[in-house]
């Protein structure tokens, strides 16, 4: 066998059924994948399955293009129906949530109500959502301190830490964050950081990291944040100034003894769900405290 032959990735179709948007469902098979070499899944995504007759024109696409079937369905029937005619084809199915479901009700004592999509109804938990996707765009880029002293988070960094992306994905869980850049020649008031309700959580980066980021950023010709409308080129993208950058910012974190996290090697989810067990910490504190 050939080296060529050997790097190959194994293709198969992964079926991904969802009576809801899906998201959830594309998270588990992402986070799956990610534990195998050497394969490439071609996706086939069904999301909104809500009907025996959505269901079974999906069960016909799964029987001409067979391959592993996951599932986020909470109607039993269909879930019935749906394992049935994959066990006749010889493909795997599996409801992921199934065993989440079956812990809790045992453990609650309460059978699950089998309504699809009730994560997205329109309750307090979505206008919260929406509250907070709000407050993040206000407050985003240090564009505005009225009202920080209504934030859960306020991220704190130099340019191109990742501040706006961990906003983002925080609001969309519901939690109001800010964030605000370090930007040399720009002075922010101390009082700014003197709100005693936020978590304040500093974000740093290599120098080399953010030197490479903001080069990209330019060829891209998309960098025109709070930095790029203060720092002239020659310091923006010398390697020099961005570690004095950094250095500052630690000084910073350090006199508010503010957690710190470094996002060099960090996605944005990683980032965020460090940021939402620090919350965690600092609320219970903070009730503790009362």
């Amino acid at each position: 066998m050939t080296n060529t032959q050997k790097q190959q990735p194994k293709q198969f179709y992964l079926h991904l059924i969802s009576d809801a948007t899906g998201t959830t469902l594309l998270g588990l098979a992402r986070a799956c994948i990610a534990q195998f070499e050497g394969i490439e899944p071609v996706q086939k995504f069904w999301p909104l399955i809500r009907t025996q007759k959505q269901l079974e024109r999906v069960i016909a696409r799964i029987e001409t293009m067979p391959g592993p079937v996951i599932m986020t369905l909470v109607d039993k029937d269909m879930r019935e129906r749906l394992s049935e005619r994959c066990e006749q084809l010889g493909v795997p199915c599996v409801a992921v949530l199934d065993p989440i479901i079956r812990g809790l009700s045992s453990y609650l004592g309460v059978n699950a109500q089998g309504v699809p999509g009730l994560q997205h109804t329109m309750d307090d938990a979505y206008f919260q959502r929406i509250a907070a996707l709000d407050f993040a765009m206000r407050h985003d880029d240090g564009q505005n301190y009225q009202g920080l002293e209504d934030a859960d988070v306020i991220l704190v960094g130099v340019s191109r830490t990742s501040k706006t992306p961990t906003s983002i994905y925080l609001a969309r869980r519901g939690i109001k964050t800010a964030n605000i850049p370090l930007v040399p020649n720009v002075v922010i008031s101390d009082s700014v950081f003197e709100h005693e309700r936020p978590l304040y959580v500093g974000l740093t980066e290599s120098a080399q990291r953010l030197l490479q980021i903001r080069r990209n950023r330019l060829k891209a010709g998309d960098d025109e944040g709070e930095a790029r409308r203060h720092i002239p080129d020659n310091e923006y993208l010398d390697e020099d100034k961005i570690e004095e950058e950094v250095r500052k910012a630690r000084r910073l974190f350090s006199k508010h003894c503010w957690p710190v996290i470094d996002v060099t090697k960090r996605s944005v989810e990683e980032t965020a769900a460090e940021v939402m067990a620090l919350l965690q910490s600092h609320r219970e504190k903070r009730n503790a405290g009362k």
